[in-house]
């Protein structure tokens, strides 16, 4: 089906709504990924998925979970591990500032409610690296709830299905939409069968997301400043405390370049510095 919507569409027929959610139910009774974070409704782990999930593919994901949720099963353990502990098994995942923000909540969370998650929005967006969509996410597959939430898969399909051969879509012309099929009744699978659908159409066609106003191509990594932290801490993690020269030459890098980096993670609660001593908080 596609049904070509107008700039500023805010609803769709309710012919179309059904036509659209039983093509996207069809094809998720036939083609369900079965992913680790979709056979528990336990708060917590879904937690954790969604931090790991934000700017990183479902398949390196997957892993990393496992070994994540083996060493630190509840809010409780995570709260009480050490900076370095949490870090280490993080290592592979990259964008280490989500290992940092999950280790907050969890002291946050024991701190305030005895290790249990909140479900209303203004609570979970209230805690460090937690914003709309992975608020809407967390009420949506542990709790739920009928939220409206669009991330890229989602997108995906909205601009496949209803905008034709339009460029620039705009995601408030799709929210509209994304409420307007919602199923009220079973949110947390009707969310996991549009992500389906959406992964499939970014594998298999071209990338619809390229004709979103909002889409924008990930910067190389190579040489990036945010390889550049990612050794460094890897580095503190597996070295201890070390000299700053020591660390210059384990990552192989002048101080020049390293020591605005390290300024950078000193501010945002990675690393202590003692003169010219450095190590993981």
């Amino acid at each position: 089906m596609t049904t070509e919507a107008e700039p500023g569409q805010d609803s769709v027929d309710p012919p179309a709504s059904g036509e659209f959610r039983e093509k996207i139910w069809r094809y998720y009774r036939e083609y369900r990924r079965d992913l680790p974070w979709r056979n528990t409704t336990d708060p917590y782990r879904i937690l954790v998925s969604e931090i790991m999930l934000q700017q990183t593919q479902v398949d390196r994901v997957r892993e990393k979970y496992h070994q994540f949720i083996g060493r630190f099963p509840d809010v409780r353990t995570l709260a009480e591990a050490t900076t370095v502990e949490v870090l280490g098994v993080w290592q592979g995942l990259g964008y280490n500032r989500r290992a940092l923000s999950l280790h907050r909540i969890a002291v946050q969370v024991e701190r305030e409610t005895g290790g249990r998650i909140p479900e209303d929005d203004a609570s979970l967006r209230s805690m460090p690296g937690i914003g709309p969509y992975t608020s809407a996410a967390i009420q949506a597959f542990a709790f739920n709830k009928p939220v409206v939430m669009i991330e890229t898969n989602i997108r995906r399909v909205y601009i496949h299905c209803f905008f034709g051969d339009r460029t620039g879509v705009a995601d408030r012309e799709i929210l509209p939409l994304i409420e307007a099929t919602l199923d009220r009744e079973n949110p947390r699978e009707w969310y996991n069968a549009l992500m389906d659908y959406g992964y499939c159409l970014g594998s298999h066609a071209e990338n619809p997301n390229r004709r979103s106003r909002h889409y924008q191509r990930q910067a190389p990594f190579i040489g990036s400043n945010r390889q550049l932290r990612g050794k460094i801490i890897r580095t503190l993690v597996q070295g201890g405390e070390m000299e700053c020269d020591d660390l210059f030459r384990a990552v192989e890098e002048p101080g020049s370049m390293v020591e605005p980096v390290l300024t950078e993670l000193e501010t945002e609660g990675f690393i202590a510095r003692d003169h010219d001593r450095v190590r993981i908080r």
